[in-house]
């Protein structure tokens, strides 16, 4: 079990505020599904292919042309659910969603708003100071994702790639449980990195394949309360939804820019009124996009092309049963399996990659000094070359190799790190360039009393401080590794020292 403290939230201070509030957010996470074909034809969801190469006659809404459910998306979206401790519901449908949308060439959607795929779950999200919030998730429901209109090509047209068009989402609707903008990124973060860990969505923010809708409310202190305690949403403020964020760092900017703007409309008197807004980072300011439509506005009605979506109980405990593990689950075992402080095991499970690379390197080995190599030296050559786990120049084998020959003195840390370095630049084994370089330490303790005993002599004056403040006996320690070449084993030099300079 993970050590969290669940946190309370407390009252929001905004500067300039008259009063005390407090944020209240919820958000619909659009996850694109992880599949070779989109959720109604057999047509390619490959990014970044050529505009309008991935789409089939059902994609561009050619007559006569009927959707055929994939399967592979459902079971996704089951997969999905489970990882979230979600009910799945065994019986689900398909309505359409009656909008204008240019780059949708059927003119409406087919979603899930009255018997979606999943229903209630949760996600635990971890603050980073030891507390944790528990963000209740309402519902998943799958839908067809709209193409992209292109407006810069020409000044006097748009166009428009129907590639995106049928694309497989999960739209994930959390409750209105997030209270700040620091929780509301982490819950992102954490929401994230388990549909990675499930396979179900690649997270990739930068190409669409995750994005946010974010419903920002304010309320005094003491209301929150009251909305639980009833689930009465008066209890709240009017929200304004902030459409189409990917950007974990624009969002948390989003909603303290939307919630300054409330505040100041409501203690001027007036009344915020529920709308869909664009945040634009360049000028720090949300701005209106659209009145917010309620479903009624989206006329829905059951799609008349696809029969309800039934599905046994016998499947969804197949697919359960051959989860993989997840991120909290792995955390808890590396910080019990291995002694890795909470922080550590944080680093580690980021992702599957990372978590996998440290898993071969500690294997036999000891935890921690597996994981201060892992995190220290691999991770932050990696950062400053801009490259990721799957780009390391050292391979687990190599880098567990270098942790071997430290723990079985054959070299220092220090030496270590240099044998590293080497490793990371040319790819060499470590232990032929310990010893085609001459880098094995020296453990003959005759040899090293030697060093020590002819820097003792050739410094008296020293001697005598060392002897007068012990802590000056580090300089001795420096001055043997240095005539050594650093080959000394430390622990022996600071024991013959010690020895030497008290006889």
């Amino acid at each position: 079990m993970l050590d969290l403290t669940y946190d309370t939230p407390k009252p929001r201070v905004i500067a300039g505020a008259k009063n005390d509030w407090e944020l209240v957010i919820g958000m619909e996470v659009h996850a694109q599904v992880q599949s070779n074909a989109k959720l109604f034809s057999g047509a390619s969801t490959k990014f970044g292919a050529e505009p309008n190469s991935n789409v089939a006659f059902v994609d561009a809404a050619m007559p006569g042309m009927l959707p055929v459910i994939n399967e592979y998306c459902v079971e996704q979206a089951v997969r999905t659910g489970l990882g979230l401790k979600a009910q799945i519901n065994l019986k689900s449908a398909f309505d359409r969603k009656n909008y204008f949308y240019p780059d949708l060439p059927q003119g409406y959607q087919i979603s899930q708003l009255y018997e979606p795929i999943v229903g209630e779950g949760e996600v635990l999200v971890e603050m980073g100071d030891g507390t944790a919030r528990l963000v209740r998730v309402e519902r998943i429901h799958m839908e067809q994702d709209a193409g992209k209109s292109i407006h810069d090509m020409d000044p006097n047209m748009s166009f428009v790639d129907l590639n995106r068009t049928g694309v497989c989402l999960m739209e994930i609707v959390s409750q209105p449980d997030i209270r700040g903008p620091e929780e509301a990124a982490a819950y992102l973060g954490k929401l994230r990195q388990i549909l990675r860990y499930l396979g179900t969505c690649n997270g990739d923010m930068q190409s669409g394949a995750m994005r946010a809708d974010v419903n920002v409310s304010i309320c005094r202190p003491g209301q929150y309360e009251k909305y639980q305690e009833t689930q009465d949403f008066s209890h709240l403020g009017t929200r304004c939804e902030i459409k189409n964020m990917n950007s974990m760092r624009f969002i948390q900017q989003a909603i303290e820019v939307e919630a300054r703007r409330q505040i100041a409309i409501v203690e001027a008197g007036g009344e915020v009124v529920q709308e869909t807004r664009l945040f634009d980072p360049d000028k720090q300011e949300t701005r209106s996009m659209r009145s917010k439509e309620e479903a009624h506005d989206y006329r829905y009605f059951p799609d008349p092309d696809l029969l309800p979506l039934e599905i046994e109980q016998a499947w969804v405990d197949d697919i359960a049963a051959n989860l993989p593990e997840l991120p909290d689950a792995k955390k808890a075992r590396f910080i019990a399996d291995f002694g890795l402080s909470d922080y550590d095991a944080s680093v580690l499970t980021a992702d599957l990659d990372s978590a996998g690379y440290f898993e071969a390197v500690a294997k036999g080995r000891d935890g921690k000094m597996a994981a201060n190599w892992v995190i220290n030296e691999l991770f932050g050559r990696l950062k400053k070359d801009d490259k990721d786990i799957t780009q390391s120049p050292v391979s687990p084998a190599h880098l567990g190799a270098i942790v071997d020959l430290i723990a079985s003195d054959a070299i220092s840390g220090k030496i270590g790190k240099d044998v590293f370095e080497i490793s990371y630049t040319t790819g060499r084994e470590p232990g032929e360039i310990v010893e085609t370089e001459g880098m094995k330490q020296v453990t003959d303790t005759g040899a090293i009393e030697a060093a020590v005993d002819e820097i003792i002599a050739a410094n008296p004056d020293q001697v005598a401080k060392a002897k007068e403040n012990p802590k000056l006996a580090g300089w001795f320690v420096g001055q043997v590794m240095k005539a050594t070449g650093g080959k000394a084993n430390p622990k022996a030099v600071n024991q013959l020292v010690a020895k030497k300079l008290n006889s």
